[in-house]
């Protein structure tokens, strides 16, 4: 059996998490190694993360349960499932977070966000914190109430309707101003995470949750890092895509515009980690801290016909994410595992390494402690991931992907193996995978009897809890 990495007398002291939105796991270089995601796209450059990841566990798959944004960080923050039986709501008075029970334990505990969905008013997401910070501005957060100095349809094509020209009129008065890259929402976030982690180095145990919103939609990264695109491209700059179809609103080099900004803004989050590692070393965070680093799920680009997250894009882009787990002192650093864990399976394993197991038997999620230790490369099975209230469901194991789709619309297999891109359905060949991996999830997790008009339900999602301050 192996030793456990940290020495017992001196356990696991301080806990930070780094979320970072909508990060695609191939645009993190340790992941693709170089390949370019998309032909004629270069592969963004991740030099802060690919570092981290030499003194982390890396996880090949990790993978959200509940979509999207907030059912997402109520799995992590709670160790409890969502698919089932929670839409987008706020904490409830019953739910108990992670900064409750580590307050309970004598934590200090910050939060540091520019996630404008957090701070929508009843979302309770900052219960239990002693300090907790909002960037604002994000998205389509009502931060700014003149319009935008800019000309809009520098940023929309004659196919926008009135309700998108609204949204990134929106995002551009919002950043107007934004002129150094320190203005930039990752460049903020970090920033403030800096400083309350400063701050707060003399606490005796602490635990901060550092949540940028970033590379999450609109991309429009700072010049420095827009250089992944076609110099040669001379369209409108389409910083916000549509839903659906992207052939019914944007040309094939609209298209790819819109993918090499998403990279360039996936590499300046990058960029901006850089001081944040730093200052974790030089302050010894780095030494008696438990540092897990994540995001809630892809992005879809294009990469099967549509762009934005949707109930019915259930493939790897949207799927799966960069997953690290750093030991104090990057102890057991730089292996790979292939074992599969769901999101609300990390608090309960953070509080098992943190010496507060006894605080997880209520939850639905379980410690994959022994995969951190190097005993195993096995946890799940197989994984179950949708919205809960689409009607698309995900069931993968370690080869196989099938899509469960509405009635009336036929299911999909792919062999991750062998067609990591999902391009070639082969349930026709083998059903008998097909019908495996249904009966892994029993009708609990199964919409039943539904039609696909929940499809598209992102949207709604984020301007609901955008548009009331």
């Amino acid at each position: 059996m192996a030793s456990d990495p940290v020495d017992e007398e001196n356990a696991v002291v301080n806990l930070i998490v780094l979320m970072l939105d909508s990060f695609r796991q191939d645009h993190v270089d340790v992941y693709h190694q170089g390949r370019a995601p998309f032909a004629g796209v270069p592969p963004c450059r991740t030099p802060n993360l690919d570092a981290f990841a030499r003194s982390s566990i890396v996880f090949e798959n990790a993978y959200p349960e509940g979509l999207p944004t907030i059912p997402v960080r109520t799995a992590l923050m709670t160790g409890q499932q969502t698919l089932p039986f929670r839409p987008w709501q706020p904490l409830t008075p019953q739910d108990l977070s992670v900064a409750e029970i580590l307050r309970r334990e004598g934590y200090t505990c910050g939060l540091i966000s520019d996630c404008y969905h957090y701070r929508a008013p009843g979302m309770n997401f900052h219960r239990g914190f002693h300090a907790y910070r909002w960037i604002r501005g994000q998205e389509y957060d009502p931060y700014e109430s003149g319009p935008t100095r800019r000309n809009l349809d520098d940023y929309v094509n004659d196919r926008y309707p009135e309700i998108w020209r609204n949204r990134i009129a929106q995002f551009l008065a919002n950043t107007d101003d934004f002129q150094r890259e320190e203005d930039w929402f990752p460049a903020q976030v970090v920033d403030q995470a800096i400083r309350w982690l400063r701050r707060n180095r003399g606490q005796k145990k602490v635990f901060l949750w550092i949540d940028s919103f970033e590379p999450h939609e609109p991309w429009d990264p700072p010049a420095r890092f827009d250089g992944y695109r076609d110099p040669s491209y001379s369209g409108k700059r389409l910083i916000m895509p549509m839903g659906g179809e992207y052939e019914t609103w944007a040309t094939p080099e609209e298209a790819r515009d819109i993918q090499g900004l998403y990279a360039g803004e996936a590499a300046f989050v990058d960029h901006c980690l850089g001081p944040l590692f730093q200052a974790m070393e030089e302050l010894g965070y780095l030494e008696d801290s438990l540092v897990v680093i994540t995001a809630d799920h892809g992005h879809p680009l294009g990469d099967h016909g549509k762009f934005l997250k949707g109930a019915d894009r259930m493939y790897s882009e949207l799927l799966k994410v960069p997953f690290m787990v750093r030991w104090p002192g990057g102890q057991g650093g730089g292996r790979r595992t292939p074992a599969i864990v769901q999101f609300h399976d990390m608090l309960p394993t953070v509080l098992d390494v943190m010496g507060l197991g006894s605080n997880t038997d209520a939850m639905h999620g379980r410690s994959f402690r022994r995969v951190l230790d190097g005993e195993t490369d096995q946890f799940r099975k197989a994984m179950i991931v949708g919205y809960h209230q689409g009607i698309d469901r995900c069931v993968r194991d370690a080869r196989w992907s099938l899509i469960l789709r509405p009635r009336g619309e036929p299911d999909e297999l792919y062999d991750l193996v062998e067609d990591p891109r999902e391009r070639r359905n082969r349930i026709d060949e083998h059903p008998e995978e097909a019908v495996r991996l249904a009966s892994m999830f029993g009708s609990y997790f199964i919409q039943q009897g539904r039609t696909s008009v929940v499809k598209g339900i992102q949207g709604r999602y984020e301007v609901a809890s955008g548009s009331v301050d």
